[in-house]
């Protein structure tokens, strides 16, 4: 049998790369790129809309490489016209893949029980697709390349594409150009390939003047979509929140929203993360004075205080209030929060310019690496993470966590966690306690009435017992020293339960929370 290379060149050494062969690996490369991009895109969305980033990802990945399975598998009955089969496929991963964030806002906003079926009927969708592309691919180039070469210069430069989008996605394209901007940029470069592929083979294609109409078209629906692309994003997220968004922004780590209602009794700023309420202005002091003061007034003399997470400056607003602390060192993974919460006048007048103090010393980076590399240690600690929705929010809650943070704490410190409602999380409230008592330290648990929350928990974590404080500062709206001691008592509804320790190995606090909070949701 006749090797493949000798059948392809039998007159001898293999020419010089021809253009078409060019032309195409370069398509594969851009194929690559965009078929990456599809699924990052609706990994993303599925975690800010459901959750658990792991889940969706892990989810989202095996559905789509399925799909591409299919894809390859269909390709075998692609007999004839291969370049016209090339061509209307990339126009249909264009429209697709390209739409596919605005089908998913659209769908959350005006469908959200139809969103899982939106969510995975276009993966599977772009997924056969993009695996019916490059064995199309490979079979028109194998015209001009050996069979050996073939295949490594098809899978180098899918690699290429895959690298380039992978590192560019979270770096560059969703900061810059936010999720339905960057779908629509990636639909227009399948389509481009489309049209390169409509040039590259106009004396094969049988219908060209429908092919070059099929291509204007998907053209013009892309570059609509880029165009009202602002539009369509208001359009889901005023859907989506009962108030009018004043600000919205997708950062590498999140989705950020402000929200705005005025008027007596309204709730005024509303800060959402990820489609999670944060704050609403009506009465998040009762939240944040719940939260910093009963650390801060028994401590009695704190000098050096850490807040982990609070980009929004409400909880260094509350530890300003005592003029005998020092320096505040606010630790906020997002330097896009601390940002808005600095130069935004609105909101940073809600925190009262707090972060503009000289006191304060920002540090935009991960709380547990941090914790981890350094060695200052602090009267009191403040932890004012997002509720444990997902594993890369799970880990700050963990035993390696409260660990690193009883290092990083003065002997007669204080650290006060947020812990999510005892009502409604009751398992995962405790479970937050049983974690910090495992860390060694003593676990104090309090909670407060928040009404845009309703019961919500705090854990007081330290060396020396707690002692209710005999004065707080002036000009609280909340707390007195009368009610202070209420916060402490737990009525049977939230007593404490049976709890594990949260563990980086099981985050079994992230199970637990989902499902608490899941029956609350149906």
């Amino acid at each position: 049998m006749a090797d493949a290379s000798t059948e392809s060149h039998p007159g001898g050494p293999r020419p010089g790369p021809h253009p078409l062969e060019v032309a195409l690996l370069a398509s594969v490369f851009v194929v690559a790129a965009c078929g990456l991009l599809y699924e990052l895109a609706a990994g993303a969305i599925a975690s800010y809309v459901l959750g658990d980033s792991v889940l969706q990802f892990s989810t989202i990945i095996g559905s789509y490489l399925f799909a591409m399975g299919v894809g390859s598998y269909l390709s075998r009955f692609f007999e004839r016209q291969l370049p016209a089969h090339f061509l209307r496929i990339e126009l249909l991963v264009a429209l697709a893949g390209g739409l596919l964030p605005v089908a998913l806002f659209l769908a959350n906003a005006w469908a959200p029980g139809a969103f899982r079926v939106v969510l995975y009927g276009l993966v599977l969708l772009v997924g056969t697709l993009v695996g019916l592309e490059i064995p199309l691919v490979m079979r028109i180039l194998r015209r001009n390349v050996r069979l050996r070469e073939l295949v490594s210069q098809v899978l180098t430069f899918d690699y290429l594409g895959a690298l380039a989008v992978s590192l560019a996605f979270p770096l560059l394209l969703v900061p810059q150009l936010g999720l339905i901007r960057t779908g629509l940029l990636f639909g227009l470069l399948n389509a481009l390939v489309g049209v390169w592929a409509l040039w590259l083979f106009r004396h094969e294609l049988r219908a060209f003047a429908a092919h070059a109409a099929a291509c204007a078209l998907t053209l013009a629906v892309l570059a609509a979509g880029w165009a009202f692309a602002g539009q369509v994003t208001t359009l889901a997220e005023d859907r989506l929140y009962a108030d009018r968004v004043v600000f919205a922004q997708s950062t590498p780590y999140q989705r950020i929203v402000v929200t705005h209602a005025p008027g007596e009794g309204r709730p005024g700023y509303r800060l959402f993360l990820n489609g999670n309420l944060q704050f609403a202005e009506r009465d998040e002091y009762r939240y944040h004075e719940a939260l910093v003061h009963p650390a801060l007034a028994a401590h009695g003399a704190p000098r050096r205080v850490a807040v982990l997470g609070g980009g929004d400056g409400m909880a260094v607003r509350e530890v300003l209030k005592y003029p005998g602390v020092e320096q505040v060192t606010l630790v906020e993974l997002d330097p896009a929060m601390t940002e808005l919460f600095t130069h935004n006048p609105a909101l940073a007048a809600l925190n009262g310019h707090a972060l503009a103090s000289p006191k304060v010393k920002i540090v935009n980076t991960d709380a547990f690496k941090w914790l981890e590399s350094g060695e200052e240690v602090f009267d009191v600690i403040v932890v004012d993470f997002p509720d444990p929705t997902n594993f890369s929010i799970g880990k700050l809650y963990t035993l390696s966590f409260y660990a690193l943070l009883e290092k990083r704490l003065a002997a007669s410190g204080y650290a006060v966690i947020q812990t999510t409602s005892p009502l409604v999380a009751r398992r995962s409230f405790w479970t937050v306690v049983q974690t910090v008592e495992a860390a060694g330290l003593r676990a104090t648990p309090y909670h407060a009435h928040v009404p845009s929350f309703g019961e919500w928990g705090f854990v007081i974590a330290s060396r020396r017992p707690w002692r209710l404080p005999a004065e707080l500062p002036a000009g609280l709206r909340y707390l007195t020293p009368a009610t202070l001691g209420l916060l402490f008592d737990f009525p049977a509804d939230m007593a404490r339960v049976p709890a594990e320790v949260n563990r980086l190995s099981n985050q079994v606090l992230v199970h637990t929370y989902e499902t608490e909070w899941g029956r609350v949701m149906k």
